[in-house]
């Protein structure tokens, strides 16, 4: 068949070359046209083989326009989601999240919901999910709670800033475990994008576009 490069024809060299290139559909044509005007018109390309060359030109042809379609459905998607990101800022959203930042030693905790009474128990956890510090705030009601940590770990010195996330342990009063849904919340200033993800920008905090938005509400004046 064909080498990228150099067209063969029953043991005749084609004077067409594309070095170091991929093989694009022009290339296929002209290689194709090459090894025609040089056939040996004693010994033609028999009919079978030559059937098989059309048939690679055409799935070629086909898998240039699906990668075409696919670019085009990608750059929608891409400018669709950057709009719908862009109409968040300024607005007060509350996403799935367990994200608490450290930052001048303030803390800006996160916060949790559960879907009926239950014994709490919180567990704070370094980036590397080593855990630092255990909190007890004992039995709770269902609803929305608030995560209050200090900033300290277990032998009460201040951690230090940057990233650190909450786990949260519920049961109820037969032993069973009870769902707790962790979220941040905080009005958008903006968006920024790491390694090509958009990220909202909530303060200081960074919320992946990939985390569910539980809620969206008008930041009140």
């Amino acid at each position: 068949m064909f080498t990228e490069g150099v067209g063969t024809t029953y043991g005749e060299p084609s004077s067409y070359t594309n070095p170091k290139k991929e093989l694009g559909k022009e290339d296929f044509l002209k290689l194709l046209l090459e090894q025609l005007k040089h056939q040996d018109p004693l010994n033609p390309m028999e009919g079978a083989e030559f059937t098989a060359q059309l048939a690679q030109f055409s799935s070629l042809e086909q898998l240039f326009g699906v990668n075409e379609n696919l670019t085009g459905i990608l750059e929608t998607l891409f400018n669709q989601d950057k709009e719908n990101l862009l109409e968040l800022i300024g607005k007060t959203v509350k996403a799935d999240d367990n994200t608490i930042l450290i930052k001048d030693s303030s803390v800006v905790s996160g916060a949790y919901t559960l879907e009926e009474g239950a014994d709490v128990i919180i567990s704070i956890l370094d980036s590397n999910g080593i855990e630092i510090r255990r909190l007890y705030p004992g039995r709770q009601a269902a609803g929305e709670h608030n995560v209050d940590w200090d900033g300290r770990d277990d032998s009460g010195e201040m951690a230090e800033d940057g990233i650190y996330s909450f786990e949260i342990t519920a049961t109820n009063e037969a032993g069973n475990y009870v769902t707790a849904n962790t979220y941040i919340s905080g009005e958008v200033t903006g968006v920024t994008y790491k390694y090509g993800i958009p990220y909202l920008m909530l303060g200081d905090l960074l919320v992946s576009s990939d985390n569910t938005i539980i809620e969206v509400i008008k930041t009140e004046s």
